[in-house]
């Protein structure tokens, strides 16, 4: 069994997340952990929490209205839990709760399952890739990042590169999702030479091959920021599998990466994971 904390806005409910955690409910039992964070805090949420140290940062207290929707929307993930059978828990008192502690309940999850267009949605006309960059930075378990429309994937595509990020992501995925590696998987490399040759061939395919059994390599000769994103437009129920984010490079490598277009661009659940 695995725990998944279900992060969503307070005030936005997102089914999209929650389907994906059915789903996966479906496949093996899940524990649910519902964290609601007050709209006013949520593009802040990590920052504060890195700001805080080892200190307690409180949410301010919401307005009565705001209050009453967010407690309907934990009413919603409960009786949707009972009703599919899925366990859970939810951290009733957001409107104190201690920032930092968020951080540290990722560090106690497997994986996080956040709805990327309603975080897109809560921080219009501020920088969304600082805020996004910071949440995936400070998380300390892998995020499954979910558009608000999507299928639930039945095939993967794991974006390589040779580096220790991509490898660690594709590991990861492997472990926690055995069931989902199962799926028709595409292990893609994208390099615009077309005379280069996958990155240590023979000790990816040693290791993916273990995992993955209807597994296909496939070299794209092609500038990814270019073309990627509009190739993976067309892969229907996919999911993406990256450690692009990693945090020795996560401030330089987010605003390039084509899979930060993929996330705005809300085109297919995306599975980050970094070390």
């Amino acid at each position: 069994m695995k725990k998944v904390l279900f992060v969503v806005d307070g005030n936005n409910f997102s089914n999209s997340a929650f389907e994906f955690v059915r789903r996966l409910n479906e496949i093996q039992p899940v524990l649910a952990t519902g964290v609601f964070v007050p709209q006013l805090d949520y593009a802040n949420l990590w920052s504060y929490a890195a700001a805080a140290g080892s200190g307690a940062v409180y949410v301010p207290l919401l307005e009565e209205e705001e209050n009453e929707e967010v407690a309907k929307n934990i009413q919603l993930f409960e009786e949707r839990c009972r009703h599919n059978n899925i366990r859970y828990r939810v951290h009733k008192d957001f409107y104190e709760f201690a920032l930092p502690e968020l951080k540290k309940e990722s560090r106690f999850a497997d994986v996080m399952v956040l709805s990327g267009e309603l975080f897109y949605k809560q921080i219009v006309g501020a920088n969304q890739y600082d805020y996004m960059q910071t949440a995936l930075h400070e998380s300390e378990c892998p995020a499954l990042i979910v558009p608000e429309k999507m299928e639930f994937p039945n095939n993967n595509i794991l974006a390589y590169d040779g580096s220790c990020e991509s490898v660690y992501a594709i590991k990861q995925f492997a472990y926690l999702f055995p069931e989902l590696a199962a799926n028709k998987t595409l292990l893609v490399y994208v390099e615009g030479n077309e005379g280069a040759d996958f990155p240590s061939r023979e000790s990816i395919v040693e290791l993916a091959t273990q995992h993955f059994p209807d597994l296909t390599f496939y070299k794209m000769d092609a500038n990814p920021k270019k073309y990627f994103t509009s190739w993976i437009s067309d892969q229907k129920n996919s999911m993406l599998v990256s450690g692009s984010f990693g945090r020795s490079t996560l401030s330089q490598a987010f605003r390039k990466s084509f899979v930060a277009d993929i996330i705005k661009n809300h085109q297919v659940p995306v599975f980050i994971a970094h070390r």
